[in-house]
């Protein structure tokens, strides 16, 4: 299903209607190399929605979030990360249900290049698409 938004200046912009399986406050693991290994999203940049409903994100979506648990370096950061893997099940084109373990992230430098030089476990297939770089460390997409 493509979800069409419209835009204010009468352009539209599409996107694939994924379930959003995360929100704000909650807890992600961190699935590659750089040093941190759990985050809480605090935001969800350029998501618009009713007065006082919680942001919420899906596969292949950036988030900003503070690293809980890691190294001395890493911990009380404020860095910016894309889901990975996500625990609620969505649906794809095809028909079929994805669903992971657990909500995992990468984190990325603000130009979007991932900041580990490897990642662990599965990515989704949504998320290697819009993030080639995250696709390159990849070992395996799903």
């Amino acid at each position: 299903m493509v979800k069409r938004i419209r835009k204010a200046g009468g352009g539209e912009k599409t996107r694939r209607a994924i379930s959003a399986g995360i929100q704000v406050g909650t807890m992600l693991r961190v699935t590659d190399n750089s040093g941190a290994r759990e985050i809480m999203v605090i935001g969800v940049p350029g998501y618009k929605s009713r007065l006082r409903r919680l942001p919420k994100a899906s596969v292949g979506d950036l988030v900003i979030a503070s690293v809980k648990k890691g190294t001395p370096e890493m911990r009380r950061q404020i860095v910016r990360a894309v889901i990975v893997r996500q625990r609620m099940p969505y649906r794809r084109p095809d028909g079929v249900r994805v669903v992971f373990e657990d909500n995992a992230a990468v984190i990325i430098t603000p130009e979007g290049i991932p900041k580990g030089s490897e990642i662990r476990g599965p990515v989704a297939k949504e998320a290697a698409e819009r993030w080639p770089k995250i696709a390159e460390l990849a070992t395996i997409i799903v």
